[in-house]
């Protein structure tokens, strides 16, 4: 979803909580990485591995010269063989400490074994951030945002929402006004400009 469409969301979504609520949690979200700058741990279900978020959130992190924003992405099935940006398998859960940030994933509660990973990495220190269930990881979670399965918005639409506003969110206010119109004036200049001169 490009900067456009989510002004455009935004606009729908004015009066409902949900504005409010992404921004709370985007900002916790920004407060814990940069201000601890140990990095940002990603993760999902084995069912649900959140690789939008994660491409959303490095954009986000070049937008506004946020880096602590971009993410390591944990996969549940990562093998040795596979490109280093997605060989992170669950034992770098297992191997974060004090000033690193974990993000949870998870559209439905995820499995014991992952809850167990991440109830130890809070022992570790590590801040939790749970985006998209509720019950038992919301609770062990320093900062949760529960996206109900039957509520007005899908889980797909609120972290949209989520990487939005972290990176907006990275500078002062007005700035991050002016930034988002900035970044909206390029689109349209990118979208209406002729196309170049062949060579």
């Amino acid at each position: 979803m490009d900067a456009v469409r989510v002004a455009l969301l935004r606009e729908v979504l004015a009066g409902t909580g949900w504005l409010t609520a992404t921004r709370r949690f985007a900002g916790a979200l920004r407060g814990s990485v940069v201000a601890h700058g140990g990095g940002l741990l990603l993760v999902g279900t084995p069912e649900y591995e959140p690789w939008h978020l994660a491409a959303h959130l490095v954009d986000e992190a070049a937008w506004s010269g946020t880096p602590e924003l971009a993410p390591t992405l944990v996969r549940h099935a990562a093998l040795p063989s596979d490109p280093v940006q997605l060989a992170a398998g669950l034992g770098r859960i297992e191997a974060a400490r004090r000033g690193e940030t974990l993000l949870v994933v998870a559209p439905e509660p995820p499995a014991a074994a992952l809850l167990e990973r991440v109830g130890d990495a809070r022992r570790a220190g590590v801040t939790v951030l749970a985006l998209g269930t509720e019950g038992e990881l919301a609770a062990m979670a320093h900062e949760a945002l529960a996206v109900p399965a039957d509520g007005e918005l899908d889980l797909d639409t609120v972290q949209h929402l989520v990487s939005a506003a972290a990176g907006e969110n990275a500078v002062p206010l007005p700035r991050g006004r002016r930034r988002l119109r900035d970044r909206l004036s390029r689109l349209a200049d990118a979208l209406t400009a002729p196309p170049r001169a062949p060579w």
